[in-house]
C-alpha cells in the first residue's frame, strides 16, 4: 500500500490511486458497515476518506502508516456520522457491538467439525462487545496489538488485556466440549 500512495504522491498517479481503491476498497467498506451498519452510508464514508487522501496526497508523507490512517480515518468518520444521528450513550452501545466476528473459508476450517465451529462462534458472539471487536481485528484482520489500539484510541495494555480474556475464554469453552 505504501509504494501505491507514493506514486499517487510523487506523481498524481490515477492508476495507482484506482489500484489502491480495487485492493482496498471491500476492506474499507465492510469496516465502515461494521460501524454504521448501512452499506450506503458505509460506501460514502469510505469514498469521502479516499477522495480527501487524493485531494491532500502531497500530505501524504507526513504519515506513517498509512493503512492505520485510512482505518482511524474511517472509524472516525463513521463515529461523526452516528453522533449526528443518534444519542452520545446509545452511539457506544451501537460502535462497540456493530463490529461482529466473521470466519472467512480456508482449508483449515475445513476439517473443524461442524459441531466445534458451532461452539467456536457461539463463545465468539458471548464475548463482551469490546472484547470481541478487538479479537475480530487482531485474528481477522490481522492488526497487530498496537494498530487495534491507535485504530481505536485505546493503550496497547487495555487492546492487549482485551485479547487476553477472549482467548482464555475461548480456551475455556472449547476444552469444555
Amino acid at each position: 500500500m505504501q509504494q501505491l500512495i507514493t506514486r499517487i504522491r510523487e506523481n498524481a498517479d490515477e492508476f495507482a490511486f484506482n489500484e489502491l481503491y480495487q485492493k482496498h476498497a471491500h476492506n474499507f467498506f465492510r469496516f465502515a458497515q461494521s460501524f454504521v451498519k448501512e452499506r450506503e452510508i458505509a460506501e460514502e464514508i469510505v469514498n469521502d476518506i479516499l477522495v480527501r487522501l487524493w485531494i491532500e496526497r502531497n500530505k501524504t508523507d507526513q504519515i506513517r502508516n498509512i493503512q492505520v490512517y485510512l482505518y482511524t480515518s474511517i472509524k472516525n468518520a463513521c463515529l461523526n456520522h452516528i453522533r449526528s444521528i443518534s444519542s452520545k450513550r446509545n452511539n457506544e452501545v451501537k460502535v462497540t457491538e456493530a463490529y461482529y466476528f466473521h470466519l472467512s473459508v480456508d482449508p483449515s476450517q475445513i476439517l473443524i467439525s461442524k459441531e466445534l465451529s458451532v461452539t467456536m462462534l457461539k463463545a465468539i458472539n458471548d464475548l463482551p462487545p469490546r472484547c470481541k471487536l478487538i479479537f475480530k481485528m487482531v485474528k481477522e484482520d490481522g492488526f497487530s496489538c498496537k494498530e487495534v489500539a491507535c485504530i481505536l484510541g485505546l493503550s496497547d495494555k487495555t487492546v492487549f488485556a482485551q485479547l487476553s480474556i477472549a482467548l482464555k475464554k475461548l480456551h475455556t469453552v472449547l476444552h469444555c466440549k
